[in-house]
């Protein structure tokens, strides 16, 4: 988990500053545009990337034949807004990574997975191997006599690399590699994790005197805390199916919000909450902006959220938009649906785009790779719904250099057709992670330490002499 490489820290930045917050529909209340990260389902464990924990060195070889290092390779830890703690490996080799950065878990069709055959293979290794198993286990299982947490997280973080990258990697350490080899060669594909919790569509909407949805629930947890977010109407229910009231759900049920008769236009915000392991092999992406992609190897119990918002209206159009990183097409599905009997009309990017009644329409907003966005969906009567973040969806080519991060410091270094012998970094000030891998500017940083001593003993020089003449 860990090379500090590429495109720095953000993946897939998809500000979730309102995952699933309210889309107001064509009617007087639209309020204030609400971000949305721009990803399917929105909720699930947000969290800040921290510092290494386990590692060791790593040798690449690309397939072109070149190779390079990477000083530390292993597991990173991050901790979640509420509390508790991820262990999580890197699946971006070239890419860098930034502490302190918020990330998001997100489904694989949503991360730089969405293509990779052997996805599917990394979440064997996760689950056989460390931290799931016991050093002490894994060590009898490939009879390795002085395997520790360091030589298996390394040797696990290759294996993974192998298939996420497609590269040979190669730990330092003979029993590290005895360990790696037997990943290589068992790994089998699975299938991918279901979400710790999501709610989707995140935005809906529908006529007063009747139900708005639905809304499935997905989760690992086996139950969910249902609730109208504070401001809903008087007299709005969540209820399932049968239209039974509700305040808990679980893995895929349907609820919806049950608008009387005469409730005035307007909107609501459905809440979900739960206490859970996050699943193995969920993908984690920046929201900070650009850097690496990180896959989840543990979980202690996290609270997760999740949001949806919910749109009516007695006559008329009745919008609901909501948008979803587009991997396949390089780009963001906006969608927008029209539960009304009027048609509507909304402005995106320049464009204008007419949803039927009981019509539903995708744009796709072309975004390069990497890339921020940021654009807003209006209409009539006020409506704003604005969508921000970045799309992330490719590991880094073989031999691209890194991207500089906002850091001075490199924390990677550049693949070359030599061997590379380098040392680890420390973090910097700035932020950049211990690299896991070399820094092609420590020559230059070196230079400048040079510089500044001679700077530094000139002063020293200048100033006695100035107190020796002041005498």
């Amino acid at each position: 988990m860990f090379s500090v490489f590429r495109r720095g820290t953000a993946r897939l930045a998809a500000v979730s500053l309102a995952a699933g917050l309210v889309a107001t529909g064509a009617m007087a209340l639209a309020g204030p545009a609400a971000a949305d990260q721009g990803d399917r389902g929105a909720g699930g464990a947000t969290a800040k990337l921290g510092g290494m924990t386990d590692f060791g060195p790593v040798d690449i070889k690309e397939a072109n034949g070149s190779r390079w290092s990477v000083g530390r390779a292993g597991l990173f830890e991050m901790r979640t807004e509420q509390g508790g703690t991820l262990s999580t490996y890197c699946i971006d080799l070239r890419t860098g990574a930034r502490q302190d950065f918020r990330y998001k878990e997100v489904g694989w069709d949503q991360s730089s997975l969405h293509d990779n055959g052997d996805a599917g293979k990394i979440l064997w290794v996760l689950k056989n191997s460390y931290p799931e198993v016991a050093v002490k286990d894994l060590a009898e299982k490939v009879g390795a006599k002085d395997l520790d947490r360091n030589d298996a997280a390394a040797a696990t973080q290759a294996a993974i690399w192998h298939f996420s990258d497609k590269v040979t990697a190669t730990p330092a350490d003979a029993d590290a590699k005895l360990l790696t080899d037997y990943l290589l060669d068992k790994a089998q594909s699975l299938q991918e994790p279901k979400e710790s919790l999501s709610l989707s569509p995140s935005s809906v909407a529908g006529k007063s005197g009747d139900r708005v949805g639905p809304v499935t629930v997905a989760t690992s947890a086996s139950t969910v805390t249902l609730a109208l977010a504070p401001g809903a109407p008087a007299g709005i229910r969540i209820v399932d199916t049968n239209g039974t009231p509700v305040k808990a759900a679980k893995n895929g049920d349907r609820v919806f919000l049950d608008v009387p008769a005469g409730t005035p236009d307007g909107s609501a915000e459905l809440t979900a909450r739960a206490t859970t392991g996050v699943p193995l092999g969920r993908a984690f992406v920046s929201t900070d902006g650009p850097s690496q992609t990180l896959i989840l190897a543990g979980s202690s119990d996290a609270a997760v959220t999740a949001g949806a918002s919910a749109s009516w209206a007695k006559k008329g159009a009745v919008p609901a938009v909501t948008a979803a990183g587009n991997c396949v097409k390089g780009g963001v599905d906006v969608t927008a649906t029209n539960e009304g009997d009027e048609a509507w009309t909304f402005d995106l990017k320049g464009a204008q785009h007419t949803v039927a009644p009981g019509g539903t329409m995708t744009v796709t907003v072309p975004v390069a790779e990497d890339a921020a966005y940021d654009f807003t969906v209006t209409g009539p009567n006020g409506f704003e719904k604005s969508f921000r973040g970045v799309l992330d969806c490719k590991t880094a080519a073989p031999g691209t250099k890194p991207s500089q991060a906002p850091s001075a410091m490199p924390t990677h270094a550049a693949p070359d057709d030599e061997d590379t012998d380098v040392s680890a970094a420390s973090p910097t000030d700035e932020g950049d992670l211990a690299e896991t891998g070399g820094s092609s500017a420590t020559p230059v940083i070196a230079g400048i330490a040079a510089v500044l001593v001679v700077l530094g003993g000139g002063a020293v020089f200048f100033l006695r002499r100035k107190k020796a003449t002041g005498r």
